[in-house]
């Protein structure tokens, strides 16, 4: 499944300095679907080069992360249960910064 995932916020300074990435990721063995879950374990073990701990806590993100699914706020679309389809757009903006 084609994906677009975009980083902002600092956070693309975890993943090289590349803000946009166009990847391919199939569901998990045994699943016909993925979803944010599964993704976040991907793009820890894929994209993140350094300090998986400043974009990840457990299994999700991190507090301060905002997550937009098609421009869409991941909370009201089920956030980790979120299931993605060809072609979205994934966008990791963090809001804390420092002063």
């Amino acid at each position: 499944m084609q994906l677009t995932l975009e980083f902002g916020g600092g956070l693309e300074l975890l993943c090289d300095s590349v803000k946009i990435h166009n990847v391919s990721v199939e569901p998990q063995d045994g699943e016909q679907k993925l979803t944010m879950k599964y993704l976040l374990s991907w793009v820890r073990t894929n994209l993140i080069k350094e300090r998986p701990e400043m974009f990840m806590k457990g299994d999700t993100v991190r507090p301060g992360v905002l997550v937009l699914v098609n421009d869409t706020d991941w909370e009201l679309s089920g956030q980790l249960d979120t299931v993605l389809e060809e072609k979205d757009v994934i966008v990791f903006i963090s809001t804390l910064h420092g002063g």
